[in-house]
């Protein structure tokens, strides 16, 4: 099972610091007798803290091709994502042990 994801954790951290004043401004308005007011702020909050979810979900798709730190390894070092094109065919007998070495990060430059 999964975890959230570090993109999840600032979307959230982004929208509580941003509704958290809101929804405080809401909590004294309604303690006070401001109904309208409060009511007012409860909602901006609630929209505030769903705001940094929407941009991501709307302009996601730039984020995604951009990639993440293996991506960004694998541009550095020159290598495509293809593992087919790159493999060595002639060693048939250490096949097992290719596979494990690409598999993680620290195979890859252990070679």
């Amino acid at each position: 099972m999964r975890g959230p994801g570090i993109l999840w954790m600032l979307q959230t951290a982004a929208g509580m610091s941003m509704a958290g004043p809101l929804f405080y401004l809401a909590g004294s308005y309604l303690l006070t007798g401001q109904y309208v007011g409060g009511v007012a702020f409860l909602g901006f909050g609630l929209l505030v803290l769903y705001f940094p979810t929407f941009l991501v979900n709307r302009f996601g798709a730039r984020l995604r091709r951009i990639g993440g730190p293996r991506t960004w390894i694998r541009r550095r070092i020159g290598r495509e994502e293809s593992p087919d094109s790159t493999r060595d065919t002639s060693d048939d007998d250490n096949d097992e042990d290719a596979t494990d070495d690409r598999s993680s990060l620290r195979g890859r430059f252990g070679r």
